[in-house]
């Protein structure tokens, strides 16, 4: 593969034949975005939440972290955590189509506020993934939970939550923020 991106874009095929090397490529209309190693506050919230849902979690359905999502051909983004049905899962596939995620969660980073809070969720919604969640990290931790409305094929506020996430959808979930919350926060 050259080192100069296609002349048309990048595709999920192009990303398919980059190395495995622990970096984490995204696909945004053919643009690639490479991100920075996330912090360590980051990841523990992203392997915290990833236990505590995992606890509750339906057998129909699987908890994971970090699995790529292909929209299309062109687009492509990686949830730092996310519920795919288990039919899915037991394909043990690097990649999800978005029919087949119930939940995806993105954790804003100082180098991701705009993708996580305004092009992600967006992009989930005209998909059809019918719940989004955003961690916010600044004063605290903060869960914003998000409903698809199918019609408009946007997302629809379904609480906040700075103290327990407490929710019927997509499963009934009673989860202290306090669990997600690293020690030193």
């Amino acid at each position: 593969m050259s080192d100069l991106p296609p002349a048309d874009g990048w595709t999920v095929d192009d990303l398919d034949a980059l190395p495995e090397d622990g970096v984490r490529r995204e696909l945004l209309d053919g643009v690639l975005l490479v991100s920075p190693t996330p912090t360590d506050v980051h990841q523990i919230i992203a392997m915290r939440l990833g236990v505590a849902l995992e606890e509750s979690c339906p057998a129909e359905f699987q908890v994971t972290q970090a699995v790529e999502i292909r929209i299309n051909s062109r687009k492509a983004f990686i949830p730092d955590v996310l519920v795919a049905t288990d039919e899915a899962a037991q394909r043990r596939t690097r990649t999800y189509l978005p029919h087949e995620v119930v939940l995806a969660v993105e954790i804003v980073s100082p180098t991701s506020i705009s993708m996580d809070r305004i092009t992600k969720p967006a992009l989930y919604a005209a998909a059809g993934i019918p719940f989004f969640w955003r961690i916010e990290t600044g004063d605290g931790l903060t869960v914003h939970a998000y409903k698809i409305d199918p019609e408009h094929e946007v997302y629809r506020p379904a609480g906040t939550f700075a103290d327990k996430i407490v929710t019927a959808e997509p499963w009934e979930i009673d989860l202290p923020i306090k669990r997600l919350t690293p020690r030193y926060l």
